[in-house]
């Protein structure tokens, strides 16, 4: 099954009954944009919003809660049905920046069990370049029916990470970051990275002109450059658990469809408490 669509594929496919298209864009906090207004002003036709900061745990939309953290199968088979997708739905992901945040709604289907998801190559921007039409307004959709079959081995928890039982964690998060010299986004939060983890930017998956993903030869060597082993268990790490499934989706392009995710990612780690924390270059 297909991971990643054209821009071609989908407006062939426009009109399809079992096709769902979610726009899944997310900003930084930092970034002072609204994705709910700008979904209104233009998307995709067809297209409903998937708001991460929504389909999330309630405790995620309270003070000081960790944000967008997944939500029970229950509750995010609610959400999801709301927006028109059923087991037997097509979900195709995209987001404003090209490839972003679309992958967290890929990898949240893909956590809940469904295959049948795939991210939109170059995202709106993209879709605008080549001049395809576009919708504005409210949207709705028909409620369908979603059954969640959770798959903990795609979700990686703190405590796993602490146990030694997380494998390799790479971080996708800027390499300033990483190595602690740049602050982080989120206030309170300490700087660098956890220990022994690798670091390679979600952006050096991506072509730098159209911000579509590399071919999986090229996602494979930037993975090796980065330190990461052929084989063995890998946990993809964050800022907030969004840009690390850019990760998680470049190693389902080359064959590693286990790789894990680590929800709370820095919000949660880099919190002042007990977890360790390392500063500069990667060691490998």
């Amino acid at each position: 099954m297909n991971t990643i669509v054209s821009t071609a594929w989908l407006a062939d496919h426009l009109d399809d009954p079992d096709i769902r298209i979610v726009d899944a864009t997310y900003h930084l906090p930092t970034a002072k944009r609204d994705a709910a207004a700008e979904f209104a002003e233009a998307h995709i036709p067809g297209a409903v919003r998937f708001d991460v900061d929504d389909i999330a745990a309630p405790e995620s939309k309270l003070p000081g809660g960790l944000p967008h953290m997944l939500p029970s199968p229950a509750l995010f088979a609610e959400k999801v049905g709301a927006l028109g997708i059923g087991n037997d739905s097509f979900v195709v992901c995209y987001d404003v920046y090209g490839l972003m945040s679309a992958a967290r709604a890929w990898w949240m289907l893909r956590a809940f069990g469904h295959d049948g998801v795939a991210v939109l190559d170059g995202g709106l921007p993209a879709w605008r370049a080549e001049g395809r039409p576009l919708a504005s307004g409210p949207t709705t959709s028909a409620a369908a029916r979603f059954v969640a079959h959770p798959r903990p081995r795609l979700v990686r928890a703190k405590g796993e990470i602490l146990a030694g039982r997380a494998g390799t964690v790479i971080d996708a998060r800027a390499r300033d970051r990483f190595e602690g010299t740049a602050p982080e986004p989120r206030a309170g939060l300490r700087g660098g990275h956890i220990p022994g983890s690798l670091s390679l930017p979600f952006g050096d998956l991506l072509d730098p002109a159209t911000k579509t993903l590399l071919p999986p030869e090229a996602i494979a060597a930037r993975f090796a450059a980065a330190g990461l082993p052929e084989d063995g268990p890998v946990t993809t790490s964050c800022g907030s658990g969004v840009t690390a499934c850019v990760l998680a989706l470049g190693l389902h392009r080359i064959g590693r469809e286990d790789a894990a995710v680590y929800d709370g990612a820095w919000s949660e780690w880099g919190l002042p408490g007990d977890t360790p924390v390392e500063t500069g270059p990667a060691r490998r």
